[in-house]
């Protein structure tokens, strides 16, 4: 079991490096934009892209490992992710970093699905999942700290002249420790069957969930445009056609990209539609958060990091206590740190004004942080839980492919309520009153999540018995 651990720990580095990788260039983005010269559109592309690589092939990556093997595709994406960084990192101009941005979100979609499906291969037990799941909510709050710390600190140093190069270059030597005890520790596991890849399959799916999130990410307040209309209802054609094949695939036994067998695990299906709300909630909570405080309550930038660091931190702890009452109360536990979430987003409605004090901030964001990292890891291992490992990558890749698009959507939908309330010439008020709609949507979210989880089977997060 020790050495089970070990092999956790050497796939959660690649849970490190890509949630790392999604803030850790929001600090950086100013000293980046002057230095490369380059417009606002070019830089939004330049954050959009490593979301858009990584959401479009999630559920790619997934399949491959089932096919090729799970530690091959995740070897070959630790590769890519460390050639990526280094072009991130020499970059001249904004179409490549752009490109290599793009390059990274891909190589971090090869190896996000192969780390969930691994967790699940190597803990069969369902006490031992639930720890392992445990260290995989930690590695996301140690990615989120992290990944803004040190985009911030590197932005910062005046030893060099482009010190925002470091925030990629960074890296190389976590790649590179990450590769050694791979190939030494990790042990390969694959569908044992003989398959062959759906190459047409990949191709519909990339194309169709490339222009859903293309579109979603570069809306931003234009997203009832005539051309994001256009872009969407293309999306959306690709991916009805990419279904229809997929099933006739599967109808005549040729080689397909996804199983819908995943469909019928009852558990499945509701941790599909648990996380996508979840995420709708937690990164529209995170983008309306930032703007509020900075644009509403007027804190500086730093500052509003700095708060934003004490979630993380509760995040962080929760995932570690939470795995004991997971384990003896079972899904009451989890439906308690919901109802936790949504106490402290009423209180935040109360609170967050314009005389409220930092230790009230550092205060709300810590005990939100709690709950949110009481839940996360759950959420997954509902969706998971008892699947055959033939079927582990694609339920995997989708899985994380729901909550990344659930995420973008957040982001777009809520942002767009919460700008469309501001008005053209916004006061404190209308921010306070822009915040707290979008917090009562953010609230409506965890009640559909709490609607999953009262249905969700007793015996996928059993009681303990005393």
């Amino acid at each position: 079991m020790k050495r089970n651990y070990l092999k956790l720990f050497v796939i959660l580095f690649g849970q490190l490096l890509t949630i790392m990788d999604i803030f850790i260039i929001n600090v950086s983005i100013p000293s980046i934009q002057h230095d490369i010269q380059a417009s606002n559109g070019e830089m939004q592309l330049m954050i959009a892209a490593y979301l858009i690589g990584f959401a479009s092939f999630l559920i790619t990556g997934g399949r491959l490992g089932d096919v090729y093997g799970r530690k091959k595709v995740f070897i070959i994406g630790l590769v890519f992710f460390m050639i990526s960084s280094i072009t991130c990192g020499i970059s001249q101009g904004a179409l490549q970093l752009m490109i290599s941005r793009l390059a990274q979100g891909i190589s971090a979609a090869l190896m996000a699905p192969q780390v969930l499906s691994m967790i699940q291969i190597l803990f069969p037990d369902h006490e031992q999942r639930t720890k392992a799941m445990g260290w995989y909510g930690i590695t996301i709050g140690i990615g989120t700290i992290l990944g803004q710390f040190l985009g911030g600190y590197f932005s910062s140093l005046t030893t060099l002249e482009e010190p925002w190069r470091l925030i990629f270059l960074i890296n190389i030597p976590i790649c590179l420790v990450a590769l050694f005890f791979s190939v030494r520790n990790l042990e390969e596991s694959r569908v044992t069957t003989k398959q062959s890849f759906d190459n047409w399959g990949v191709l519909l799916l990339s194309a169709g969930l490339f222009s859903m999130t293309y579109t979603l990410t570069v809306s931003e307040k234009k997203i009832f445009s005539v051309l994001n209309i256009l872009l969407m209802a293309v999306s959306m054609g690709i991916l009805i056609f990419f279904i229809k094949n997929q099933k006739d695939k599967l109808k005549n036994n040729k080689p397909y990209l996804i199983d819908f067998e995943l469909l019928h695990f009852k558990n499945f299906n509701l941790g599909i539609v648990a996380v996508s709300f979840f995420f709708i909630m937690l990164d529209s909570y995170f983008y309306i958060l930032s703007l509020f405080f900075q644009d509403g309550l007027m804190i500086n930038p730093l500052r509003a990091g700095e708060v934003i660091v004490f979630q993380g931190l509760g995040f962080i702890l929760a995932s570690a206590f939470s795995v004991k009452l997971i384990l003896r109360y079972g899904k009451k536990a989890l439906v308690a740190g919901l109802g936790f979430i949504i106490l402290i987003l009423v209180l935040q409605i109360i609170f967050f004004n314009g005389s409220i004090e930092f230790y009230q901030l550092y205060l709300l964001l810590f005990l939100h942080g709690l709950g949110v990292g009481s839940v996360i890891p759950s959420l997954a291992n509902i969706a998971l839980s008892g699947m055959p490992e033939k079927l582990i990558g694609n339920a995997s890749g989708v899985y994380n492919t729901f909550q990344q698009i659930a995420a973008i959507m957040g982001i777009v939908v809520v942002g767009s309520v919460f700008y469309y309330l501001l008005g053209e010439k916004p006061l404190i008020q209308h921010y306070h009153n822009a915040f707290t709609i979008a917090i009562l949507i953010n609230i409506l979210c965890l009640a559909i999540v709490l609607v999953c989880i009262f249905k969700v089977p007793q015996s996928v997060l059993p009681e303990r018995r005393r």
